[in-house]
């Protein structure tokens, strides 16, 4: 896959790492980028990773994970998604939906049934129009010394398989949150 250039159609590149550098590149520096340090959670760095470019700077990234989870009784493993990242003077051209249509491209061939991500309200129809569906119920995260935390964005999810439904019950995940 090679960069693109402005006029060209946006292409998402898979990303060998993410640091705060390439964050700051779309983001610019702040100390709450996503502006969720209000929840006070310890969130958990993303293993692969997707961008675009345009003109070599960095303009969008997505990040996965796969993370154990518990649906009621059932003991599974989700692939959570985060990071998603637009730079603001690039916003409302798609980047969101390519970068994040791509990553979950990738999610289908990782195991897992289903993708997860935590969101603030504002963006919950973003991810609707992407086919996500939020959770009614509340969700249990770890956070650092065993402490337990209820996850205070809203929880969405979306199959990664066609015949898949998410099941009903109380969600824990057993780990810091993505």
């Amino acid at each position: 896959m090679s960069e693109n250039s402005s006029s060209a159609a946006p292409t998402v590149l898979r990303l060998a790492q993410y640091t705060k550098a390439d964050q700051e590149e779309i983001l610019g520096k702040s100390d709450d980028p996503f502006g969720v340090a209000w929840t006070g959670l310890t969130w958990r760095p993303k293993e692969d990773h997707f961008g675009i470019r345009r003109d070599a700077r960095l303009v969008a990234h997505t990040g996965l994970l796969r993370l154990p989870v518990a649906i009621g009784a059932t003991e599974t493993e989700v692939v959570g998604v985060g990071g998603v990242a637009v730079a603001p003077d690039m916003q409302g051209q798609g980047l969101a939906r390519l970068v994040v249509t791509a990553a979950l491209e990738h999610a289908r061939t990782m195991g897992p049934q289903y993708a997860l991500l935590f969101c603030r309200p504002p963006l919950m129809p973003l991810y609707q129009r992407l086919g996500w569906h939020p959770l009614d119920t509340d969700v249990l995260v770890e956070q650092p010394e065993g402490r337990l935390a209820t996850m205070p964005l809203r929880t969405m999810v979306t199959p990664l398989r066609d015949d898949v439904r998410w099941p009903s019950g109380p969600v824990r995940l057993f780990s810091l949150p993505m």
